[in-house]
């Protein structure tokens, strides 16, 4: 481990160097974030996995950046060029850009304009004009030249070009004015088409570099890239040309002036801003790229997080015109009991026999749920359900977002799972089945067709599954998976479980069912028991513990204090043991046993065993009765879910086929900088309706009441 490094990122995240420290040696060990988070909070000081993340990420950025000022310092060495201040200045240097600068005048170039004009024997002429003298002319170092004057004239410019380009403190000064007070600036280029108009507010759009929104970056971006926009930098040429000609020029009374100001003017228009601007675009792209993966992160992780449908049996209902809608019963539990098909829409319009076959298929399987999909046909479905079920009492009906749903449908794992079923059936098994156990069955899908980001097709893809995946495996894991019934999906995403360990659970449960943790150690290697072993449950096991989260190599400490309090842990679930933990002396206890961070969670487990955390999240709005846009006043008050946010606002469902627009303005009378700060996926909210338009179908929302 690096000292210096570390001091910088305890300085830079306001951790201690001491938990920093615990973390990289527990991740050096081959332990996982989230079983450092949970089950090494003594040594981390209780750092989330968030952190720990953090942790990981700049170490690594920071050891590739002393590795890259190292090969440098050793390059420049290499050449006899490297001395005591170039190297300090090097190793203070925070960001890679800075290194590469400082380096530049010492690469390696490939043929440029200026390395012909050194080759022309015209360097001595170009040391002779930066040394501005103040006596003679021009025409005096023309006729020193090896080569004829009008040669000599055009490419002595060149080597001095770059020079210039080549020193980092000009590029840092010019790169800061650019990014601190330029402007980047959007038009709409000749002949372009945008039918839809989808970048109408980028027709002319400009805005402080510094102060441009992720989300607008990356709208720019991506009309530029369909060729609708014209996407360019905008800054004050002649201050930086001002600027430069003062730094550089150190006698202005020297008659080579004008020639050395062209040839800063030919400096900056070929070789540093060009590369100056690629440089911002890019860095533009590369934060608002981080920025979307962030939201797409948090909304991943609040839809994966909500709150099962516990008690219900479900119908699946796939909504389609041509094809029929797919329906599939399921049981509590998520198993498929029947599947059918009806065709109450257009063109088959057997409005009747669908109404009939539905009121069956609630009646003979006891279905209390309908879970219709929000795709083709969702509106026309509700309408329908909505009416069929009015004069059925306790039986109510939710949209589902069936986002990613038909990629699951078509894959191998879907025909695997129910090879008889056709891609629309596995469907509708799907949109039922997120209502009962949304985690189980979102899992199944890659979590960028989930449908919660924000131009998610236009980010860094790598960057995109990379923080995807932490965060489903971050849920997972803090949900618990219960061992017996856990899928190879969602295994996939236990702490330290490999492909091969998963393979030997899945054979052991084709024979029966796991009744203790002690098992799963006889499959697996110590580390990867020690890193799973306590985010797997066993319900009905024969140690009562092995149904909490609480890890194996705390049993004997849980023991001690139950033995402390006078607890048998046979009796975890009866009011007055739950009463005597609630008493418990934390302070006192981790006193006499030590590891406070672990004892506060086995006081937490123990009175609330397999407690499901999705159980905090606000329960899912049913329905009964369709809205449609000619029930909506202005100023109405409803109750929604909050199905998606982006940098601008959030999308939430009130029940319309499409989800009102709750913008970012409109979410309180104080300025909101982040949407999530306000909402999150999954939410329910009391919104207003502050516009309307029947047109286009498009309904404004607000959380601020009218006078209020």
């Amino acid at each position: 481990m690096n000292e210096i490094i570390i001091n910088e990122l305890a300085t830079e995240l306001n951790i201690k160097t001491k938990q920093i420290e615990a973390v990289l040696k527990l991740l050096e060990e081959g332990a996982t974030i989230p079983f450092i988070a949970r089950y090494r909070k003594e040594a981390t000081g209780a750092l989330d996995e968030n952190q720990i993340q953090k942790i990981d990420e700049k170490y690594k950025y920071y050891c590739n950046l002393m590795d890259r000022k190292n090969t440098v310092i050793k390059l420049i060495d290499e050449k006899g060029m490297l001395t005591p201040e170039l190297k300090e200045n090097i190793l203070a240097c925070t960001k890679l850009v800075d290194v590469e600068d400082i380096y530049l005048p010492y690469k390696e170039k490939k043929k440029t304009k200026g390395s012909e004009a050194i080759k022309l024997g015209l360097e001595p002429l170009a040391k002779m004009i930066m040394s501005f003298p103040e006596k003679g002319n021009m025409d005096d170092i023309w006729a020193k030249s090896p080569v004829e004057k009008d040669v000599a004239i055009e490419n002595t410019k060149y080597i001095i070009s770059e020079w210039i380009s080549d020193n980092a403190y000009y590029r840092k000064f010019i790169r800061y004015t650019v990014q601190n007070y330029g402007n980047i600036t959007s038009a709409i280029k000749k002949n372009a088409e945008d039918e839809k108009k989808t970048y109408e507010i980028y027709y002319a759009f400009k805005e402080k570099i510094k102060h441009v929104k992720s989300y607008q970056v990356l709208a720019m971006n991506r009309g530029e890239k369909e060729g609708i926009l014209s996407v360019k930098l905008d800054y004050d040429l002649d201050y930086i040309t001002n600027k430069l000609e003062e730094k550089i020029i150190k006698k202005p009374n020297s008659f080579v002036k004008d020639y050395v100001i062209l040839s800063i003017k030919d400096s900056l228009k070929r070789l540093i801003l060009p590369s100056i601007e690629r440089e911002i675009r890019s860095e533009l792209t590369e934060n608002a790229d981080d920025s979307a993966i962030d939201i797409f992160k948090t909304n991943l992780e609040n839809l994966l997080m909500t709150r099962p449908i516990i008690g219900y049996r479900v119908l699946g209902f796939d909504p389609a015109f041509r094809t029929g809608c797919k329906l599939a019963c399921l049981d509590e539990r998520g198993n498929l009991l029947h599947i059918d098909v009806i065709y109450p829409h257009e063109p088959k319009n057997d409005k009747e026999g669908a109404r009939k076959k539905v009121l069956e298929l609630v009646s003979k399987y006891n279905l209390n749920l309908i879970a219709i999909g929000n795709g083709t046909a969702s509106r026309e479905s509700e309408e329908f359900i909505a009416e069929t079920i009015k004069s059925l009492p306790n039986v109510y009906y939710t949209i589902v977002s069936e986002a990613g749903a038909s990629v699951y449908s078509a894959s191998k794992e879907a025909q695997k799972e129910f090879p008889d079923l056709e891609v629309q059936e596995r469907s509708a098994v799907s949109i039922g089945r997120r209502t009962i156990d949304p985690l189980s069955e979102l899992v199944k899908i890659d979590p960028k067709s989930i449908g919660v980001g924000e131009y998610q097709h236009d980010v860094n893809a790598k960057k995109l599954t990379e923080g995807l995946d932490f965060t489903v495996s971050k849920v997972v894991n803090n949900v618990g998976v219960n061992i017996n019934t856990a899928s190879n999906f969602i295994l996939k995403y236990i702490s330290g479980l490999t492909t091969s360990s998963i393979n030997k659970i899945q054979k052991f449960k084709e024979t029966k069912d796991f009744t203790s943790r002690e098992e799963l150690k006889k499959l697996t290697n110590d580390k990867v028991y020690e890193q799973a072993v306590g985010f797997l449950r066993i319900n009905n096991g024969k140690n009562l513990l092995d149904n909490t989260g609480i890890h194996p190599e705390s049993y004997e400490l849980t023991n001690k204090i139950l033995n402390k309090l006078n607890l048998n842990i046979n009796d975890i679930k009866a009011k007055e043991f739950k009463e005597t933990l609630e008493k418990a002396n934390i302070d006192e206890l981790a006193q006499e046993f030590g590891e406070k961070y672990t004892i506060e969670d086995i006081i937490k487990e123990l009175k609330n065993p397999g407690l499901d955390p999705r159980n905090e999240a606000p329960e899912v709005i049913l329905r009964s009765d369709v809205l449609t846009i000619d029930d909506l006043k202005i100023g109405m008050e409803l109750k929604g879910t909050v199905r998606n946010v982006a940098s601008f606002g959030a999308f939430v469902d009130i029940g319309l086929h499409d989800d009102g627009l709750l913008h970012i303005s409109k979410m309180s009378k104080n300025f909101v900088k982040n949407p999530l700060d306000i909402v999150s996926v999954g939410d329910i909210i009391t919104v207003y309706i502050d516009a309307i338009n029947k047109e286009t179908n498009k309904v404004n929302l607000s959380l601020i009441k009218k006078n209020s």
